[in-house]
């Protein structure tokens, strides 16, 4: 393949696009690879297209030779299909929802296991038709309501999903091993830094899952790591030890005036001058109110998490908690329209009779005593002991995690980083095909219950992904299984300059490689110096001064090692740095 810079449909930016926050959005568009279309929403230029199709170029082998057989799916579809399994509403607003011209309900698909269920449900009957994998590369919808980041969180994205179908568990556990193993192995070849953590199924339902996270400092997802026996979770999915119940005696609980102490700060401060109590904030219990919406009805629930004061609660963690209920803070006029909460002032004591659930952190053990609101203005109560003075409804996973707390496998430190999600694996279980009535008959004749898996990459995501982690201040710097071209040939500008950039850029196609050449009439060096790094292709060949002397320049664009070549040794010696 060759591609000619003077006939490319391609401009670079020299400035940062207004609505660019991050490394991968400024300098994908500035390298004219995307370009905005709407918020969320973005078109490939012919180089950003060529990188797209080589990252699926890559998911697409590997799930080829995993042995999955690849079918494609629309993206408008009717509402049926999602009002059996309930996702229909449990989407919530994130559903693109259209009506045809005959007033039926039609979505764009933001996932495919209802499409995939039922197209194996009436293609497959027996049992010796299992076990299978459907995968597909597709365009997906979902109506973000923050859209941002570039490609990291876009509205309009694609991405592969692919579906195991088993006859028994054991099966399942089987086909989600190698997918496991098939997904190492793709973003091994796409030269990603990444994590595989433990994390929650959220709308996918099922049990064991699974997140690939790139490390990067602008994700938007936290995992935690633990460098002595390995485990690694997503911030969502962390489980936190419970300490053993205490069996100590307290004293009774006692009401304490505090004014003017709705933090927990100024609570410390106040108890431990006025009263002695030499607490810390973690000896405080703080109790946070959040209504609980329903997707897709009216209903509301108001719900009391009860945490350690020390920490806060990490709403990330409480909407995976809740899933599918949505916990919206609340806000001053739901205070005012529960007057026996006050704000600032809240205990767990008077829950249970206003019958209100109250979940609590697993560190609030039986017989641990807190101190904590006497839910009235300007009270707090000490010796609130849990499982005499109250009784807590449940256990919720909704405290933020900090660095240090204890490991739930090992107990040892655990270490926090940010990353962005670039896979995920389930094992969904029997959901969907009970909800499609997918079974094969088995040799008895007796129906079989089909087991799932889904498994998705995202694949338009990987883009900016590889932009995140290979960049310097200069540009991109691709890996070259998805660069647009091994190498880039830059003629400097003299007419004889562009000729032998050209003959040697055929030379090089002929032989295989995907090369890009920089054969522009009146451009100056300068301006093409600056976008062969912006553009970053792995080789970059200057054809320039040297050529005067017979040799040319050869330079690795991630190492920035240079070295002069002979024009005759030319052809050989970028094959052989372009092929390792």
């Amino acid at each position: 393949m060759l591609l000619r810079m003077s006939t490319l449909f391609l401009r670079t930016l020299r400035e940062d696009p207004a609505d660019a926050e991050l490394p991968s959005h400024k300098l994908l568009v500035r390298a004219g690879y995307i370009r905005r279309v709407a918020p969320g929403v973005y078109s490939w230029l012919p180089l950003g297209k060529i990188v797209l199709e080589n990252i699926a170029r890559v998911v697409r082998e590997e799930m080829d030779r995993m042995g999955a057989q690849e079918v494609l799916f629309p993206a408008l579809l009717p509402r049926e299909y999602y009002e059996a399994t309930g996702r229909w509403t449990e989407y919530g607003d994130t559903l693109f929802r259209l009506k045809d011209r005959k007033g039926a309900d039609y979505l764009l698909g933001p996932t495919h296991e209802e499409m995939f269920t039922d197209m194996v449900k009436g293609e497959l009957s027996s049992y010796k038709d299992f076990p299978v994998t459907l995968y597909q590369i597709q365009t997906k919808y979902r109506d973000e309501a923050r859209p941002r980041a570039g490609l990291l969180r876009a509205r309009e994205f694609v991405m592969k999903d692919s579906y195991s179908f088993d006859l028994d568990d054991d099966g399942l556990k089987r086909s989600y091993e190698a997918h496991r193993e098939t997904y190492i192995r793709i973003f091994d070849r796409l030269g990603l830094d990444y994590r595989i953590c433990f994390a929650v199924s959220g709308a996918m339902g099922g049990s064991a899952s699974e997140e690939f996270l790139a490390p990067c400092p602008n994700g938007e997802d936290t995992f935690v790591a633990c460098h002595g026996c390995g485990y690694a979770a997503n911030a969502e999915a962390v489980v936190t030890p419970a300490p053993p119940a205490v069996t100590a005696e307290h004293p009774p609980m006692q009401v304490l005036d505090t004014p003017d102490t709705p933090t927990i700060e100024t609570l410390v401060s106040y108890v431990n001058e006025h009263y002695g109590l030499g607490i810390t904030a973690a000896d405080t219990l703080k109790n946070v109110v959040v209504k609980v919406r329903t997707p897709g009805s009216d209903e509301v629930k108001v719900v009391v998490i009860g945490v350690p004061g020390d920490r806060e609660v990490d709403m990330k963690r409480l909407e995976a908690a809740l899933a599918p209920g949505v916990p919206e803070i609340f806000t001053a006029e739901d205070f005012a329209a529960h007057p026996a909460l006050v704000r600032g002032y809240i205990g767990p004591q008077i829950l249970k009779s206003l019958g209100i659930t109250y979940l609590v952190d697993p560190r609030i053990v039986p017989g641990s005593a807190w101190v904590t609101g006497a839910n009235q203005p300007g009270k707090h109560a000490a010796h609130v002991v849990a499982g005499r003075d109250f009784q807590p409804d449940g256990t919720i996973e909704a405290a933020e995690i900090k660095p240090g707390d204890a490991c739930p496998r090992c107990g040892g430190p655990l270490s926090i980083d940010r990353g962005i999600e670039i896979g995920h694996i389930f094992q969904l279980g029997r959901k969907y095909s009970d909800a499609a009535g997918l079974d094969a008959l088995g040799p008895d004749g007796k129906p079989i219950r089909i087991t799932m898996g889904s498994y998705g990459i995202g694949v338009s995501r990987l883009v900016a992904v590889i932009a995140e982690q290979r960049h310097d201040e200069l540009g991109l710097v691709w890996p070259r299984e998805v660069a647009p071209a091994d190498v880039h040939i830059v003629g400097t500008g003299k007419e004889n300059q562009i000729e032998v950039a050209v003959e040697l850029a055929e030379t090089l196609e002929s032989r295989g490689l995907r090369v890009l050449v920089d054969d522009r009439p009146g451009v100056s060096p300068g301006v093409k110096f600056k976008d062969a790094e912006l553009l970053g292709m792995p080789t970059i060949v200057i054809v320039g001064r040297g050529l005067a002397n017979g040799v040319l320049e050869l330079r690795d664009r991630a190492s920035g090692a240079r070295e002069e070549i002979p024009l005759g040794e030319a052809a050989d010696r970028i094959v052989a740095a372009c092929r390792g």
